[in-house]
């Protein structure tokens, strides 16, 4: 008797997906909740979990096709057929040599080299997170032995072949074969590609455009001394390492420093829902994180009742989580204000876009050392330029450069978070 896969319920508002990738094939024995498919939704990949255990049977839809939430993609085989198919194999294994069929007579000329044995299936599908290791690690996966079910790769499995590829000698150049040369392209040769868009990409496209579209965005900047932050950071990261084992980085102090100024401007912290402004009394922040697909923002919720360590721990595993590919929809959903560092890819400053339905978001930049005067003297201080856009048709200018200056006066002198200031 055949059971029905069928796509789960993906989130709110989450209505349909695309078939990413199948990680059985018709025939394939598969195990209780073991992946079978992966899906690509608006906002993360999700996999698609086996109902029972059995045999992969029909496959209904194709890789890049569309599919409605409830829809049947495919059938799982009883249990029994896998059983068979497993007994079945085991005495084709057992069966002694004289019982084996005899050999073909040899055709005439040199025959054929043996084909090298390998216990590795070459057509092992890979999970996304193990493909996204791969092409990082740039280790080959048909040379690995996998360690998980069926024998499937797993992601510590790539990155113990990636360590053993960095320890492994390098041949000697008398040894060492060259590698061959690519094809020259003919001369004045144009080459182009075309790449479908993941259903991400498309997402992040769509809403990006409608932000501009139906809000009315405007910039405000700023410079910030991070002096006073550095130090502080220098001063006890290795306690704060210690203590709650994680890294104190700036995130967490713009974090608290952009709570002070969400609950001093509350509009700045609203959104317009309709004829009406919804003021939230709770501060999610969205922290935008880049991920092998696009930029995600998952939230971390309730940041303004969260302590420096909290907020660097939620931030830390929000990225890891990224990175593997296993950021849920919950982790995603809400958000109230959302900060963006391009800092971290070496920006000077930039315009950021409003992440809908929010009405701003603050961009931090990268840190350099510039001449600024203090007291009638020149001196070179770390500075970064802040950028806070928001939504004018909610909040108005005061409001916007209000808010950015109670964060640079919190950067710039710590304290003022401590004593709510």
């Amino acid at each position: 008797m055949a059971v029905e896969v069928k796509i789960p319920t993906l989130g709110e508002s989450v209505t349909e997906a695309t078939i990413g990738e199948w990680l059985k094939k018709p025939g394939d024995p598969v195990k209780l909740d073991e992946p079978v498919a992966s899906l690509e939704t608006d906002k993360v990949a999700v996999e698609v979990p086996s109902p029972v255990a059995g045999v992969m049977g029909e496959q209904r839809v194709q890789v890049g096709d569309t599919v409605a939430v409830g829809a049947v993609i495919a059938t799982i085989e009883d249990a029994q057929a896998a059983g068979e198919t497993t007994q079945v194999a085991e005495r084709q294994q057992a069966q002694p040599a004289d019982q084996a069929p005899p050999a073909p007579a040899p055709a005439s000329g040199p025959a054929p080299a043996p084909a090298p044995a390998d216990d590795t299936d070459h057509t092992t599908t890979l999970s996304p997170a193990v493909r996204r290791a791969v092409l990082e690690h740039g280790v080959d996966p048909t040379q690995i032995k996998g360690t998980g079910k069926d024998g499937r790769l797993t992601k510590e499995d790539v990155l113990a072949a990636a360590k053993a590829k960095e320890a492994a000698p390098a041949p000697s150049t008398s040894e060492a074969a060259p590698p061959p040369s690519p094809a020259p392209a003919a001369k004045g040769e144009r080459r182009e590609e075309r790449v479908r868009m993941t259903r991400l990409r498309q997402t992040i496209a769509r809403r990006l455009k409608g932000a501009q579209e139906e809000a009315a965005l405007l910039t405000t900047f700023n410079d910030c001394d991070m002096s006073a932050v550095i130090e502080a950071r220098d001063a006890y990261k290795e306690l704060f390492a210690k203590k709650h084992g994680i890294k104190l980085g700036f995130m967490s102090f713009f974090a608290k420093a952009a709570c002070l100024a969400l609950k001093d401007v509350p509009s700045v912290n609203a959104r317009i829902e309709g004829d009406e402004i919804v003021y939230h009394q709770y501060v999610d922040i969205s922290v935008a994180v880049s991920a092998p697909n696009g930029l995600v923002v998952p939230v971390v919720r309730d940041a303004d009742a969260m302590s420096f360590a909290e907020i660097e721990q939620a931030i830390a595993a929000f990225g890891q989580k990224a990175k593997d590919g296993t950021l849920t929809m919950q982790d995603m959903a809400g958000g109230t204000f959302t900060i963006s560092n391009g800092g971290v890819f070496g920006s000077l400053m930039s315009t950021p876009i409003v992440n809908p339905p929010q009405s701003a978001v603050l961009g931090l930049h990268r840190i350099e050392d510039r001449p600024v005067a203090r007291d009638g003297q020149v001196v070179i201080r770390p500075m970064m330029y802040l950028a806070l856009t928001y939504d004018h048709r909610l909040i108005d200018g005061r409001e916007a450069v209000t808010a950015l200056k109670i964060i640079k006066e919190a950067i710039e002198d710590p304290m003022r978070m401590l004593i709510d200031l």
